[in-house]
């Protein structure tokens, strides 16, 4: 089930599904580690004797964010009750706490007595053993604590706080839960559990006939008692309801902190920029670590998750931000890389969140032979994202501070890991993390890398490295036009493999070439370019009423038909983007824009009601697929709407 809502602040992530629930939530880093797991942290609703969870089907839901914000915007109404809730979600943009704003309007000409529940289902540490559940009467909260992880529950209804608790225990022999508790409208009051335990509270109000009453509920999440504790108080001090409005204006500020001149997109392209921009924002740790996805969900399919790090999608996320003018956001981003960085200069598949290395499908050796369990393109995608951030705001001190721990260790690396032969770089893993080889998207990334090495060695007046790392950089160059350009079909191939003992073209049509003119190794209108980039179109693109552009032909991941010549795999957001910066940059005129807007429009249009973009969709419905939101698929539609802004604003002018 993918997240229709996500809010956090860099160090605190929540994901909620399109009831509201928590269902995910991180902490100390964005991505590690997930206190909650996926499962449903209820709330529910008692009017007049009756009971409602909010995921019951017969409440009808709106989802959105309020403008320009991290605060959700939520209706949810229930015919049958007679009641309408507009829900605000947010999480403080420095302190670690959650708050969630419920105002209740009665369609009745009566007074209600409402009651709303909170079920807090924890597993703290990803695991429900040792996990302690209490009432703490000091500031009538309830507390659940592990160790050095503490998460406080209260709330308020102006004057009066929590009406009702309980505690118990949870999927242990017959006990589902204290959510059941609440389903009369009451709370046992049970005041502590230990092992796998839940618990719930209530909050009460009596609504006037046709009028509204507001309540909160928050959470403050710290490592010891007194942290919670400070947190908890700083809320009811400071009103949580002035503290949302104050959220709400920091994220505003932050996302419109210079004027744009949008050209002729829509409005509502603009929105989803904007937006776009937050949720990215969102998934960044503070630490550096920029993560791939944190919908849990993906669990159910794959027993792992998208929680980590993986370089070649933060280097292409910073590269985004950082022209939309988010630099100091990802600045983080480029240290946490050079500490990773192995000492002969690689960066490894994918990281945690903490930095250390991350779980792999790599192996040390295939064949019988030993071999390096990477991709390359994510070591050289670290160091153009880099050259692309000088370029763009000239921050000098940046790349001095990684010269010798970043630059150049993995500069020396790319240089030596090449197949002399060929002039290409040695085989590794394709972008997919799928096939072992040598790949026009890894070749094309691997030049970017050392030409934007040789650009920094320049730079700071090393000559002579600057020489040889630019040389090396030709030399695959050379290497690509000779051996990844197919003749016969006119168009650069997807890459090698070794079959043999000799190296075969792999001529899938495949939409990752489209690294050949975003690296720089050609301009995106060389004819070599041109024919590639509408082969892919035409041969990769969806003949359904969805459209879209597949990864490849004959996608197998989460694949819904077998039909390949009309559906040669399910469309993708970045890679029918991709299309569009190839059109953008191509673009001599303004109406060369219409084809690449539509295609912003097309984005717009398949994102899900909330504004959140998932990884892929479905050919034939064109619902989500696989983990939402992806931040690769946020950050290259900025991209890709940056490069339309400053290309229409050239043309225009």
């Amino acid at each position: 089930m993918p997240r229709h809502l996500v809010i956090g602040n860099g160090k605190f992530l929540i994901n909620l599904d399109r009831h509201t629930y928590m269902r995910d939530l991180y902490y100390p880093y964005v991505g590690q580690l997930n206190h909650v797991g996926g499962y449903q942290c209820r709330v529910g609703i008692w009017v007049d004797g009756t009971f409602s969870w909010l995921n019951d089907p017969e409440w009808n839901f709106q989802l959105s964010y309020t403008e320009d914000s991290l605060i959700t915007e939520v209706t949810a109404s229930h015919p049958h009750l007679g009641i309408t809730l507009l829900i605000n979600d947010g999480v403080h943009q420095r302190e670690d706490i959650y708050l969630k704003r419920v105002q209740i309007h009665n369609q009745w000409e009566t007074v209600r007595e409402v009651r709303v529940f909170f079920n807090q289902d924890l597993v703290i540490n990803e695991t429900e053993v040792g996990d302690t559940a209490a009432y703490y009467p000091v500031n009538h909260t309830v507390f659940h604590y592990k160790k050095d992880r503490y998460f406080m529950f209260s709330g308020s209804t102006g004057p009066e706080g929590i009406y009702q608790y309980t505690t118990g225990v949870k999927r242990f022999y017959n006990a589902e839960g204290t959510w059941r508790d609440a389903e009369d409208g009451h709370l046992m009051g049970n005041a502590i559990a230990q092992g796998s335990v839940d618990s719930t509270i209530s909050f009460r109000l009596h609504v006037p006939p046709h009028s509204d009453e507001t309540m909160y509920y928050w959470m403050t999440v710290g490592k010891n008692l007194e942290e919670v504790k400070k947190l908890d108080a700083y809320v009811k001090e400071s009103q949580p309801g002035k503290l949302l409005d104050r959220i709400k204006v920091y994220w505003q500020r932050w996302v419109n902190k210079s004027e744009r001149d949008y050209g002729d997109l829509s409005p509502e392209v603009i929105s989803l920029y904007k937006q776009s921009l937050l949720i990215v924002r969102t998934q960044t740790d503070v630490g550096g670590a920029i993560i791939a996805a944190n919908d849990s969900d993906i669990m159910q399919s794959n027993r792992d998750h998208y929680s980590y790090m993986w370089p070649r999608d933060g280097a292409l996320i910073a590269y985004a931000m950082s022209m939309a003018g988010y630099q100091g956001m990802i600045t983080p981003f480029f240290h946490f890389c050079a500490n990773a960085l192995s000492p002969e200069g690689y960066l490894h598949h994918k990281y945690n969140p903490d930095g250390t290395v991350g779980s792999s499908w790599h192996p040390y050796i295939h064949g019988g032979k030993m071999q390096l369990p990477i991709q390359e393109d994510e070591t050289a995608l670290v160091l153009f994202a880099l050259w692309q951030d000088f370029l763009k705001h000239g921050d000098i001190e940046l790349p001095q501070s990684l010269y010798s721990t970043l630059i150049r260790r993995a500069a020396r690396f790319m240089s030596s890991y090449i197949d002399q032969d060929l002039n290409l770089p040695k085989p590794s893993y394709d972008l997919w993390e799928e096939r072992y080889g040598i790949y026009t998207f890894t070749a094309s990334a691997v030049y970017g890398g050392l030409i934007s090495a040789a650009n920094f060695c320049n730079l700071f007046g090393d000559e002579e490295r600057s020489s040889r790392y630019r040389h090396t950089a030709e030399r695959i160059k050379a290497g690509i036009m000779k051996h990844l350009w197919d003749e016969d079909e006119q168009r650069f191939v997807r890459g090698l493999y070794l079959e043999n003992g000799e190296w075969v073209k792999d001529r899938t049509f495949e939409s990752s070439v489209y690294g050949i003119f975003e690296f720089g190794v050609l301009p995106a209108d060389d004819e070599r370019v041109v024919r590639t980039m509408q082969a892919n179109r035409d041969r990769l693109t969806i003949q359904t009423e969805v459209g879209g552009v597949a990864r490849y032909y004959h996608d197998y991941y989460f694949q819904r038909s077998s039909d390949i010549e009309k559906i040669p795999g399910n469309p993708w957001i970045i890679c029918t983007l991709w299309i569009a910066e190839w059109e953008i940059e191509c673009a001599k005129t303004l109406t060369d824009l219409e084809s690449p807007r539509r295609t912003l429009e097309w984005v717009v249009k398949h994102a899900m009601e909330s504004g959140i973009l998932p990884e892929q969709l479905d050919p034939f419905d064109g619902s989500p697929v696989s983990v939402a939101p992806l931040t690769w698929s946020h950050a290259t539609y900025v991209l890709a709407v940056v490069k339309y802004m400053e290309k229409f604003k050239k043309l225009a002018g």
